[in-house]
């Protein structure tokens, strides 16, 4: 393989607790909506194009990735998941793993404490500062990204390297 792959882990953005609503239904409030946008700006500058987003079909994973493409961000393709929705790696790691090889770098969406397991899951666990930070909180619109040189399908625990591990805040 020429170039590596990255999977991009991102907690959605800060939701509100206010509406009354279903969990799968709630909304950002106002800071998410903000933060997501810097989410997105931070991607665009530093990622480039996404070639696939993987999002959890919650209200706020959604509205996170419309923000975050408000913000610059920008894919060749976006799909939504029941599967990422508040569940263990487990139950979405096949989402990844089946990606086809054509996807460079994959964006993923979803929730805590899914996205932190899911970064130690894949992460091999070295000095990058980054590793304290996401043990001591991996909070909304986090994003971690994990770089690896095997295939997707090859994607297996400790196989990828933590390059980033950033707190975008608007």
């Amino acid at each position: 393989m020429s170039a590596p792959h990255r999977l991009i882990i991102l907690r959605h953005s800060k939701s509100s607790w206010s509406t009354g609503l279903p969990d799968h239904k709630r909304p950002l409030n106002k800071r998410g909506l903000r933060d997501g946008v810097v989410a997105g700006q931070w991607l665009a500058a530093n990622i480039g194009e996404v070639d696939h987003v993987l999002c959890s079909d919650a209200t706020r994973t959604q509205l996170t990735w419309e923000q975050v493409q408000l913000g610059g961000a920008t894919t060749k393709g976006a799909s939504f998941h029941n599967d990422i929705y508040e569940n263990e790696v487990s139950e979405f790691e096949h989402l990844i793993t089946a990606l086809p090889e054509a996807v460079g770098t994959a964006l993923l969406i979803g929730h805590w404490p899914g996205v932190e397991e899911l970064a130690h899951h894949f992460g091999i666990r070295d000095t990058h500062p980054g590793w304290e930070n996401m043990e001591e909180k991996f909070p909304t619109s986090a994003i971690a990204v994990l770089e690896f040189t095997t295939p997707w399908s090859a994607l297996a625990e400790n196989s990828a390297t933590l390059k980033d591990f950033i707190i975008p805040r608007g």
